[in-house]
C-alpha cells in the first residue's frame, strides 16, 4: 500500500509539471508540425472542430497588414498559430498585433507564430499578420487547438489568401 501511495505521488507530480510545462504556451518542437507534445493527447478530426480561422480579404500584396480571426463555440485553452505557403507549406510573415493571453514565438523568423501565453479559457482572438516585402505566393493560415490538456485539433485551415 505503501509503494502504491508512493507510485499515485510519483504519476499525478509528473503530470502536473507536464501540464504546466505547457500552461505559457507551445514549445518550439511544435513548429513544424503544430501537434502538442502532451503525454496520451487525443487528436480529433479537424473536420469535427468548433473553431473558423478566417481572414477579411482574399488576396494581398507584399507589406500588406491582414487581420485574422478564430472564433470558437466552445472554449479552449491553448493554440498555435502560423500563417504558410501553399506551395511548399514553409511558415511566412510575422504577426504584429496579438490578443492579451498571447506571445509570439521564433520558429524560422522572429515572430513568425503565435502561442497562448496562460491557460486561461478563450474563445474569440483577433490577430494582425504582416505579409512579407518580397511575394511569396499564396498563402493559408493553420491553427491548432489545445481544448484541454488531453483534446486537440491539429491544423484547422483558412481558405486560401492570394498572392
Amino acid at each position: 500500500s505503501h509503494i502504491a501511495v508512493i507510485g499515485w505521488a510519483c504519476t499525478t507530480l509528473c503530470l502536473v509539471s507536464c501540464a504546466a510545462a505547457f500552461s505559457q504556451g507551445a514549445s518550439l518542437s511544435a513548429c513544424s508540425d503544430m501537434m502538442p507534445r502532451h503525454l496520451q493527447a487525443q487528436l480529433r478530426s479537424p473536420t469535427n472542430n468548433h473553431v473558423t480561422l478566417h481572414t477579411n480579404v482574399s488576396f494581398f500584396f507584399p507589406g500588406d497588414k491582414i487581420p485574422v480571426t478564430v472564433r470558437s463555440t466552445r472554449d479552449f485553452m491553448g493554440f498555435l498559430l502560423q500563417a504558410r505557403k501553399v506551395s511548399n507549406d514553409e511558415i511566412a510573415g510575422t504577426f504584429i498585433f496579438i490578443p492579451p493571453g498571447s506571445k509570439l514565438l521564433t520558429c524560422f523568423e522572429e515572430g513568425d507564430t503565435v502561442t497562448h501565453s496562460d491557460k486561461s479559457l478563450k474563445r474569440n482572438l483577433s490577430f494582425v499578420w504582416k505579409a512579407p516585402d518580397q511575394p511569396i505566393g499564396d498563402i493559408k493560415f493553420f491553427i491548432s487547438i489545445v481544448q484541454s490538456y488531453f483534446v486537440y485539433w491539429a491544423k484547422i485551415e483558412s481558405a486560401i489568401v492570394a498572392q
